[in-house]
């Protein structure tokens, strides 16, 4: 075993180790500290923070996400950061409720016991695993599997059930021309039976409790994998804060679950609202058109919301950055929005 050394963390006061050769930010969480992150591959700047004292020894990133004048300056990125020596770090933005309660990330095996089409181009699945795990509603777990072809493949996708379900973990995969995971699983390539592992949870946009004003819920494609786990645990906590749901598609054939949504908002107060992109030659829809973002900004003016509320948005970077604008000029306090980025990627950190 190698060296160990001690990490800690202020204005927050937390303390904890870590071993030669691993990073600050998988140190935080295999001891059950969740930090801010993003993409865990130096790509985003979600983790950046500034280094008081000690040394550390940096793996390969994006100057995007640190730039150089930022290094000099005693800029780090958790992610990327192995330590030499203890260390200080100061946090440049931290969650209470985060640390509060955060789960220490875990590996697990698990095995596909289902897969469904639930679009041309968005797939459901299943996953039993050999023991619980426990996650926030809104969380995400990296999942790694072996193709037929010997392929071994790992993409992060957020879970669709609830957390009280902790042995079968379900997700909902949008598929991407590029992207591997997705083709294997239509191709064949990864099957009903395939062994996986599942190393989680990780992902700060997940639920608060407690809190007052409306619920906005804003998802597109796979986006709704998140929402759907959020909206039925705000449902089963019993709190009675008005909800509004978004969901943009592109037709009427990208839509689904809406039996279920309806199912599950009977009888509450859950106004669900699918919003159609391309369905100006379609006669028979009666719903919005346009971009979700659109609707979104136009429906919190009328109902005079005033940013009193918490918003969880999931979907594509187009849909997040159109939004972001929109809860801005309706006033939202930032501390209370929660975006998630699904992107397509050959890389480990797709959703």
């Amino acid at each position: 075993m190698g060296d160990v050394y001690t990490v800690r963390l202020e204005p927050v006061g937390v303390e904890f180790e870590v071993e030669e050769g691993e990073t600050v930010l998988n140190a935080a969480f295999r001891q059950g500290i969740s930090l801010p992150h993003g993409c865990k591959e130096g790509q985003c700047s979600a983790c950046k923070c500034t280094l008081v004292e000690g040394e550390v020894d940096m793996m390969k990133y994006s100057t995007f996400a640190l730039s150089d004048s930022e290094k000099d300056q005693g800029g780090i990125l958790l992610c990327r950061a192995l330590a030499l020596s203890d260390l200080e770090v100061e946090l440049l933005n931290f969650d209470e409720e985060l640390l509060s309660k955060a789960i220490a990330v875990k590996d697990f095996t698990g095995r596909i016991t289902r897969i469904d089409r639930l679009t041309h181009d968005i797939r459901a699945i299943e996953i039993e695993l050999s023991a619980p795990m426990k996650f926030w509603a809104g969380q995400y777990a990296d999942i790694t599997v072996t193709t037929k072809a010997g392929e071994t493949i790992t993409r992060s996708f957020s879970m669709a059930n609830t957390p009280e379900q902790t042995e079968a973990l379900q997700f909902i995969i949008k598929k991407y021309p590029e992207g591997r995971f997705s083709a294997e699983l239509d191709g064949g390539g990864i099957d009903v039976g395939a062994a996986v592992s599942v190393r989680g949870p990780f992902g700060s946009c997940f639920r608060r409790e407690d809190r007052d004003g409306a619920l906005i819920l804003v998802a597109a494609g796979s986006g709704m994998s998140p929402i759907w786990s959020i909206l039925r645990d705000h449902i089963a906590s019993g709190e009675t804060r008005p909800v509004h749901f978004f969901y943009g598609a592109r037709t009427r054939d990208d839509l689904f679950y809406l039996d279920r949504i309806a199912e599950a908002t009977k009888g509450r107060d859950v106004t669900f609202t699918p919003v159609l992109s391309h369905a100006d030659d379609d006669a028979e829809w009666s719903g919005e058109r346009g971009f979700v973002h659109e609707v979104v900004a136009r429906r919190l003016k009328e109902l005079g919301i005033d940013g009193q509320g918490d918003v969880y948005a999931c979907g594509p970077p187009p849909m997040i950055d159109a939004l972001s604008p929109v809860l801005f000029m309706e006033d939202f306090d930032p501390d209370r929005i929660f975006f998630d980025r699904f992107t397509p990627s050959t890389g480990s950190s797709a959703h």
